[in-house]
């Protein structure tokens, strides 16, 4: 979200948004936009009724301009990734009952198992909460009463637990990646609330804290292409989005690249979605007008692999619609 702190632009004030049938090259984006809207958590959940395809976000329409401060996500559902609507709030941080009263709707997570649609988000910048509903759009509730991460309950859970990811891999286990400046991994139990062991740093080789192409900030993500275990994340400041790869989702991961350069923007952040044979990473820019660093606008562009498992730099526009 950000150190203090995964579609295409209709620049129209409308609910339903629509996006080219067919995607160009992997060099352009697209901006998904009727609102400010940042922190991109795309999903496919082919057990949902009606639309499979979800994005969960940070809400910043609804925020001052002068901060991060709302305290509600949004939604936008897709039956094909070509028109999608917008669905208004699954849930607000009052959710929580825990948490404190100052505490802000930061970047969310989603995932499907056991039936059930599970709810990630950090809750007031120390602590990370998840709630459960028997549907994607709604309905959520406190799945714990209590939270998954506490900064001062938990070891080595960091300065700033936020930005939770989670990843299923192939094999069934569940794993939770979050944090600002170092990043963390956790398992998770098969009831998804519980955390599996301890918290543990990720291990990335060839990162320098002087480099700001090669330095972790926060938002990180996993995915897995070809039996390849990417991991992507935010350099914080000024923003570009790099990537690791590993043999294991545990690491420890080998720095390889940029995946999206420096978009005139305060911090990025991103997750990959990979449907149908296809690959497609989501991140935020300030595309709208009068966008900026409070007021993000989410954005899509195909993504490449080269033969060597390499991912091929996308070259998007900064700052501008991406057409």
């Amino acid at each position: 979200m950000h150190l203090t702190r995964r579609f295409f632009a209709v620049l129209v004030p409308t609910l339903s948004l629509a996006l080219a049938a067919q995607a160009a090259a992997p060099e352009t984006g697209r901006a998904i936009a009727s609102r400010f809207n940042a922190d991109p958590s795309p999903h496919f959940f082919p057990a949902a009724k009606g639309d499979k395809f979800y994005l969960y976000a940070t809400d910043d329409a609804s925020n001052t301009g002068k901060y991060w401060d709302s305290v509600t996500w949004r939604l936008y559902t897709s039956p094909d990734m070509k028109t999608w609507r917008d669905a208004g709030v699954p849930l607000a941080v009052t959710v929580f009952k825990w948490a404190r009263p100052d505490a802000k709707a930061w970047a969310p997570e989603a995932a499907y198992r056991n039936g059930k649609y599970y709810f990630y988000a950090p809750v007031g910048g120390d602590k990370i909460g998840v709630a459960v509903s028997d549907r994607p759009d709604g309905g959520f509730v406190d799945a714990r009463k209590d939270p998954l991460v506490d900064r001062e309950r938990d070891v080595n859970a960091g300065d700033e637990p936020i930005d939770p990811a989670v990843f299923i891999d192939k094999d069934g286990q569940a794993y939770m990646y979050f944090g600002t400046r170092v990043p963390k991994v956790v398992k998770l139990k098969p009831d998804m609330i519980s955390l599996d062991g301890p918290i543990r740093i990720v291990k990335i080789d060839g990162l320098s804290a002087s480099d700001t192409k090669k330095k972790y900030g926060e938002a990180p993500f996993m995915h897995e292409h070809n039996g390849v275990y990417y991991f992507t994340f935010s350099s914080g400041w000024p923003g570009q989005i790099l990537y690791a790869t590993a043999s294991s989702p545990m690491g420890p991961f080998t720095y390889r690249g940029v995946v999206i350069d420096y978009l005139k923007i305060s911090t990025n952040h991103q997750a990959i979605l990979e449907h149908d044979g296809k690959s497609w990473v989501f991140y935020h820019d300030a595309l709208l007008p009068g966008g900026g660093g409070y007021r993000r606008s989410i954005a899509i562009a195909p993504l490449e692999y080269g033969a060597d498992g390499s991912i091929r730099q996308v070259a998007v526009k900064p700052g501008q619609p991406n057409d």
